[in-house]
C-alpha cells in the first residue's frame, strides 16, 4: 500500500509552525519533535483559516 498523503501541504505546515513559533523545533528535530500541544494548536489554526476561507467565499455569492 502507498503512503497516505497528508491533507496539509508541507509548505502550509511550515507556515503554521512559523506563525505559532515552533518552526525552529521542526527544523532541528522534524515534525516528530513538536509537542502534542503545538500539533493541536496547528490543527486548530488550520481549521480557523479554512473556516475564514469558506465564510469569505460564501459572502461573495449573492
Amino acid at each position: 500500500m502507498g503512503r497516505r498523503r497528508g491533507i496539509m501541504s508541507e509548505r502550509f505546515k511550515e507556515e503554521l509552525a512559523k506563525e505559532l513559533g515552533f518552526y525552529d523545533v521542526v527544523q532541528k528535530e522534524g515534525w516528530g519533535g513538536i509537542r502534542a500541544k503545538d500539533a493541536g494548536n496547528m490543527v486548530k489554526r488550520a481549521i480557523e483559516l479554512a473556516e475564514q476561507q469558506l465564510t469569505s467565499r460564501n459572502s461573495h455569492k449573492s
